[in-house]
């Protein structure tokens, strides 16, 4: 019989509870603080540690409910550990620690960013996972706002990073492009809105890293001083036209994705794999969803993106499926009062108290 999850997720400014089976999604709620954060320019930890408090039971209750499920019929609870915003994560660890001691519940401890890159497995309850789409070893990518790694997964739970953020990922990155053009917080998805507009000669920017492809690093911060100066440059009477921002929007964006994508070609064509999965905030860009898919038709590779955008953000489900395969190996966590939160946990790392 296929284990029934409850799984937890408060990572950053979504407060997320889902109900999983193996890796069908039987609900997944999210209630995001997005539109709180937005006059802060970012999010305010202690502000989404106050509105996680006030949301939890209430979502958890919601996903029991959409799924159909009582605790009785849960199996194991599952919780995000990290990498996390510190205060944030601590409300997700907490009540899964109350509703396993309180329900007998086994514990499973997950690493966030295994989450996002198994969240092309999740599937709603119309699909099922084949063994097709589970073709080891494969590359794994994330590009979220605070990590764009490259991994390569020998096996799920066995993961060698490739490359890594530098400084700013690539989600942050076009976020600050976007405020640097006024167009507010969180502005990744309208700075894509105003690119689609955009035209390819208008603007000039640097291309990160060019030539350095094989150091495995993503760098945007570099990137983004270059558009800050050219913004600032641009603006008359301190303002810039609607054209402008189009443009220059347009032109950060390609360049950030070329960036992406040229760094991920070098690493992967020295690897023995054909299959990306990808997962993270920015992959519900379209036209980053566009250079990917061309990208993996030249290399005769094919890749696996979430089934839903819903899938892409912070979400429990994805963190439900992640924890489903840790049961498979049984990892499950033995002494949960040693369970803590690991705010900068990388993929390639377990957390302290499993050494």
């Amino acid at each position: 019989m296929t284990l029934s999850i409850l799984a937890i997720d408060t990572s950053c400014d979504e407060t997320s509870a889902a109900v999983t089976q193996g890796t069908t999604i039987l609900s997944n709620i999210i209630w995001s603080q997005a539109s709180l954060h937005a006059k802060w320019g970012g999010v305010l930890p202690s502000l989404a540690q106050r509105k996680h408090r006030q949301r939890i039971d209430w979502v958890i209750s919601r996903a029991l409910k959409a799924a159909n499920k009582k605790m009785t019929d849960i199996d194991a609870v599952a919780v995000t550990v990290g990498p996390c915003l510190a205060v944030a994560g601590q409300v997700g660890i907490q009540k899964a620690k109350e509703i396993s001691i309180k329900h007998h519940k086994p514990f499973l401890a997950v690493n966030h960013l295994e989450g996002h890159v198994l969240s092309p497995l999740a599937l709603p309850k119309s699909k099922r996972l084949t063994k097709k789409q589970l073709p080891f070893p494969a590359f794994g990518l994330v590009v979220s706002g605070g990590h764009t790694d490259l991994v390569k997964i020998k096996q799920i739970g066995q993961y060698q990073l490739l490359a890594t953020t530098q400084d700013d990922a690539l989600g942050e990155a076009l976020d600050k492009a976007a405020r640097m053009l006024g167009l507010g917080y969180p502005g990744g998805a309208i700075l894509e809105k105003m690119a689609r507009k955009g035209k390819d000669n208008k603007y000039s920017l640097p291309l990160p890293m060019s030539g350095r492809e094989s150091e495995g690093r993503f760098s945007y911060s570099g990137l983004k001083t270059a558009m800050w100066k050219l913004t600032e440059s641009e603006k008359k009477n301190g303002f810039l036209r609607k054209s402008q921002i189009e443009n220059l929007a347009w032109v950060f964006q390609d360049k950030a994705f070329e960036h992406l994508i040229r760094v991920i070609k070098y690493q992967i064509q020295k690897e023995p794999a054909k299959t990306l999965l990808v997962g993270g905030g920015v992959v519900a860009n379209t036209e980053l969803r566009k250079r990917l898919r061309q990208m993996v038709k030249e290399l005769n590779l094919r890749v696996c993106l979430p089934y839903s955008k819903r899938l892409c953000t912070d979400n429990a489900a994805m963190i439900g499926v992640a924890a489903y395969f840790k049961a498979k190996r049984g990892e499950y966590e033995k002494e949960i009062n040693k369970v803590e939160r690991v705010p900068r946990l990388s993929l390639d790392q377990t957390p302290p108290w499993s050494d």
